[in-house]
């Protein structure tokens, strides 16, 4: 092996270029991205939780990576006094029907081989969030916070530390197999070489695995996820984290509330269709990405799968009271007085044809070339363990 590209500077991009390193040291390694900065979208735009595997298929990808996940990032942010903390948080049942699916919350945590799992009565709840709603719930004292940008910059500075590069404004728009590797072009009319291709592209892993000759039948359909903060003196309802019991009839989490690393608390998200692969606002409009997504017919058959879904979230999206009645059957005691504008996330989501959101990680592999088609959340908790599943799958 001597010189592998990895397209794709998040965290799991990173996070893989760390573990290919670790595992080839006498290769040279090329990181590529698109943005003139590394981290600059799902890496850096989400709540800052660290996912733990509570809610994940007990022997999926994503449970193994999510459980290794964690511990692999809570060491790494301790050894490099990254700002962190295992703080824990509660899953409140709002009510009778969802008791079940909280049971069926801990049954899994558990065979994912979490610890210290408990559920909790109503007195039991307040105790630990004294302003949550809800009529029992769960405590897990494995997740907690992170501050992920900072993860991104540390890891960059371990990639180029180990003899590697990174060229960043590099938007690979074409890619030619040869019999012994690949050529990339880039948009800025760059030509990069190499032995390997691993795509680790995000929002766009899908485009670039079809440059690179993969066929296209799962798409990346962008939803977007906004949040409101608490204001100031609001941010006393909240201790750390507060989750709602998800709803399998819907394929979104639901708004919950997150204390961040630097401070502050935020609700949300909700889950909205976006009309750009980076649109944080409804005014981003990319007219490919919106042929893209409304051309591909799995997207038509998720819409009419979940219309209540899609309605509620585009109201809640629309009304910051529709909004903070969600947030009250988690606290009741927040009120639309207490919400203040917040920032804005797009889940890099993979849907088939038949118009399903896939669940787990999704890995493709061909000659010469590894492809991520789908890492949302826990991706950036788990991108170091991804990174090591990653390298693992390369030959020597």
């Amino acid at each position: 092996m001597k010189r592998i590209l990895l397209v794709g500077g998040g965290l799991v991009g990173l996070g893989t270029a760390r573990a290919v390193q670790a595992r080839f040291p006498g290769a040279a390694l090329v990181l590529i991205e698109k943005e003139p900065g590394l981290g600059r979208h799902q890496s850096t735009h989400n709540s800052g939780v660290l996912h733990c595997g509570l809610s994940y298929r007990p022997g999926s990808l994503k449970a193994r990576l999510a459980v290794a996940g964690i511990e692999k990032m809570t060491a790494y942010c301790r050894e490099r006094e990254i700002p962190h903390e295992i703080c824990g948080k509660v899953v409140v049942a709002a009510a009778e029907e969802e008791l079940p699916r909280l049971d069926e919350l801990l049954r899994r945590g558990a065979a994912n081989g979490l610890t210290g799992l408990r559920r909790l009565d109503r007195s039991g709840l307040r105790a630990l969030e004294p302003h949550a709603g809800g009529i029992a719930g769960a405590h897990v004292p494995q997740e907690g916070i992170a501050d992920y940008r900072a993860v991104c910059e540390s890891l960059a500075r371990d990639l180029r530390e180990a003899g590697g590069e990174i060229r960043t404004g590099a938007a690979v728009v074409a890619a030619e197999r040869r019999r012994d590797g690949w050529t990339l072009r880039t948009a800025d009319g760059g030509e990069i070489q190499g032995d390997y291709l691993v795509n680790c592209a995000g929002l766009h892993c899908d485009r670039v695995a079809e440059i690179a000759g993969e066929r296209r039948d799962l798409r990346i359909v962008p939803f977007r996820g906004e949040y409101y903060g608490l204001r100031r003196e609001s941010r006393h309802l909240v201790r750390n984290l507060i989750y709602p019991v998800p709803d399998p009839a819907f394929p979104f989490l639901g708004v919950h509330f997150t204390r961040l690393v630097g401070g502050g608390v935020e609700a949300g998200p909700n889950a909205v269709p976006a009309f750009a692969r980076e649109g944080y606002r409804y005014r981003d409009i990319d007219l490919r990405d919106l042929a893209d997504a409304f051309g591909f017919s799995g997207l038509w058959r998720f819409l009419r799968r979940h219309p209540r879904m899609v309605v509620h979230e585009l109201r809640q999206s629309l009304s910051k009271e529709i909004f903070c009645r969600s947030l009250q059957r988690l606290v009741p005691d927040v009120t639309v007085a207490d919400l203040e504008p917040g920032g804005a996330g797009v889940r890099a989501q993979a849907m088939s044809s038949q118009g399903d959101l896939l669940q787990d990680f999704e890995v493709r592999q061909s000659e010469r070339a590894l492809h991520v088609l789908n890492a949302p959340s826990p991706a950036a908790t788990a991108s170091l363990a991804i990174g090591e599943h990653l390298a693992g799958l390369i030959p020597e």
